[in-house]
């Protein structure tokens, strides 16, 4: 009966470096090297040895390792692991496979050297943990896209969410560099933090208020991307394109890209227009200002103007007092109403309201068919133009205020 005894992964590793040291050791008998020049060639030997295997590692992992694991991914039902474990990802993570392979190798190659080894082995540990943050940071991103659906509620809680988890995960990166680099311990520099944590936050102060606004901005679901948005002061008006936890990006009317704070959307006041956009039209708020003193009782020369012209209807100028005003605002409201531009079914509405220093102001109310820019531009400027032509007609004057000299 045979008897099978199984090599501990640290013996198989001292046996592979004894392997590797006796074969440049056979290497430089074969040479015929003697004297002070051994050391030198054992050095560059091993050295060469040593990249050559990271390098191997890495090839190993990156056209072996990563195809093999894809195509066993794509095997699986789940959806979790295609997203998460991409082609990205997986190389990624064979930036690691050389960092291993050399701080294994270190011992071997500069055991007569402790100074240089330790030098090596701390620029080894950084290299390794800033690849390890790379694959963490890629594999968060990756996880964002676990929801299907771009812009909505779920997705944008999970970009906010992966945002906190990576600005963690580059934290603690930093402080384990720092560590390694002055050789401390990173939970000892962690724990010194907690002295310092107050004058960190006051430093910090509004990049961490910056942070929690865009968490609550995603999280109390204020905003999605695609809605309308708009700023009092006018310096923001356009579409969401991009939410995250320090940034909204709003696409302009005219395409250019405006970044705004979402401290500024938290601590101040914006509209949305996402219930506008929900429904068939875009509204149009627009306020016309006419002289008081053009505003009369119709006589029998205006009531037969408007007559012959078309503009009212003899139902309409029955009444022991008619104004022209109130003839006017019924004329606009047919107006709009036959506009095949103009949403009927929605609010249309022309009022008057209070008397200002201006005049007295017609307010225009009412929907358009088209959201698009360009025509809905058009569109409202045919029927205020409209409006500026047929006031006169009813004995309207538009108001103008004397230019300053």
């Amino acid at each position: 009966m045979m008897n099978f005894k199984l090599t501990p992964p640290h013996h198989f590793v001292n046996d592979a470096l004894e392997e590797i040291r006796i074969f440049v050791e056979n290497i430089i008998l074969s040479l015929g090297v003697h004297g002070h020049a051994v050391p030198v060639v054992r050095h560059v030997l091993l050295a060469v040895v040593a990249l050559l295997l990271a390098f191997f590692a890495e090839r190993l992992c990156k056209y072996i390792l990563v195809p093999l694991i894809l195509r066993l991914v794509k095997r699986t039902e789940a959806h979790w692991d295609d997203v998460v474990f991409d082609r990205q990802v997986l190389r990624t993570a064979c930036h690691i496979a050389p960092a291993l392979v050399v701080w294994q190798l270190m011992p071997l190659v500069f055991y007569q050297f402790p100074m240089v080894q330790e030098g090596l082995r701390r620029l080894t540990a950084v290299y390794f943990t800033i690849a390890t943050t790379r694959l963490i940071t890629g594999i968060i991103d990756r996880l964002r896209y676990l929801n299907t659906r771009p812009g909505s509620s779920t997705s944008q809680y999970l970009k906010s969410f992966c945002g906190v988890l990576k600005i963690l995960a580059i934290f603690i990166a930093v402080v384990v560099v720092i560590g390694i680099l002055i050789n401390r311990s990173p939970m000892a520099l962690l724990a010194g933090l907690g002295a310092t944590s107050a004058v960190l936050m006051l430093v910090f102060k509004d990049t961490i208020d910056g942070l929690v606004a865009g968490i609550r901005l995603t999280s109390n679901e204020m905003i999605h991307i695609g809605d309308h948005i708009t700023v009092p002061g006018g310096f923001v008006d356009g579409t969401v394109m991009d939410i995250t936890l320090t940034t909204v990006k709003v696409r302009q009317a005219d395409n250019t890209i405006t970044t705004v704070p979402p401290l500024t959307l938290v601590s101040g006041i914006f509209q949305n227009w996402k219930g506008v956009q929900d429904v068939d039209g875009q509204r149009v708020k627009k306020m016309v200002y006419f002289d008081v003193r053009s505003i009369r009782v119709v006589d029998d020369s205006l009531r037969k103007q408007l007559l012959e012209q078309g503009f009212v209807k003899e139902e309409e100028l029955k009444g022991e007092v008619v104004v022209n005003m109130a003839l006017f605002r019924h004329y606009m409201e047919h107006y709009l109403a036959k506009r095949e531009d103009v949403n009927e079914k929605m609010t249309l509405l022309v009022r008057q309201l209070e008397a200002t220093q201006a005049g007295v102001p017609i307010e225009l109310y009412f929907f358009l068919r088209t959201k698009d820019w360009i025509p809905y531009e058009h569109s409202m400027a045919d029927i205020l133009e409209h409006v500026y032509a047929y006031a006169n007609a009813f004995g309207l004057k538009i108001y103008e205020q004397t230019p300053v000299q």
